[in-house]
């Protein structure tokens, strides 16, 4: 069950602040208890569920301020408070191990280029972020997107046994991206998404496609 903490009056302008009360500072005259199982004790007057809590050793912790009367819990809250910083402090951790990272390309990307690219899109998967493939359309490259749209399927192609696309490739103004993350473990890995026509281009042709990368280059 959880807690809502109950908003404090803002004070000089400045961000309201929220707490939770416990215990004496609970000051309705009666409450509606439930103890530390789950189990629904009923309505009391507040200072009967404040003994109670104090006899088993825990708190009484208002988790419902607004319900008539409020609903209170009987519990340990340090336990609680230390468990739910606990859960808070390993939430921001793994926010922060994922990053979207980006590679740029343009529809000249040659060969060797386009190898390193790939490489450098793997090793960022292998660390487990999500990476961001875009690429800008430049002067006379718009006459011809649709080899800007090939490049970037083919990157996802070369991509597929690490990745799964996450955002097919999407146009907007003259920039193309698609979003790529680190393929599901669980439950065996998901096959990548084929990507979706992009509105505004070219069908890309249903002839074999062109290979672009993972080729040996010439000396």
């Amino acid at each position: 069950m959880a807690l809502t903490p109950k908003p404090r009056p803002e004070q000089n302008g400045r961000k309201a602040a929220t707490f939770i009360r416990t215990n004496f500072k609970i000051r309705v005259p009666e409450v509606r208890v439930v103890d530390a199982t789950g189990k629904m004790l009923g309505i009391m007057p507040t200072r009967k569920a404040q003994a109670l809590a104090e006899s088993m050793g825990l708190d009484l912790v208002e988790i419902t301020p607004n319900a008539q009367p409020p609903l209170c819990k009987i519990m340990d809250y340090g336990k609680f408070r230390y468990e739910e910083s606990i859960r808070q402090k390993q939430a921001r951790k793994n926010a922060k191990a994922t990053q979207v990272k980006e590679i740029k390309f343009h529809s000249g990307t040659d060969v060797g280029d386009l190898n390193r690219k790939v490489k450098e899109i793997l090793g960022f998967i292998d660390q487990g972020n999500k990476v961001k493939i875009s690429l800008k359309f430049r002067g006379r490259e718009n006459a011809h997107r649709e080899l800007g749209i090939e490049m970037i399927e083919n990157v996802i192609s070369l991509c597929a046994e690490k990745t799964t696309v996450e955002q097919a490739p999407k146009l907007v103004g003259r920039d193309l991206s698609a979003l790529l993350a680190p393929k599901s473990t669980k439950g065996g890995a998901r096959k990548a998404e084929a990507p979706k026509p992009t509105p505004g281009l070219a069908p890309t042709p249903t002839t074999a496609p062109r290979t672009l990368g993972l080729s040996p280059t010439r000396g």
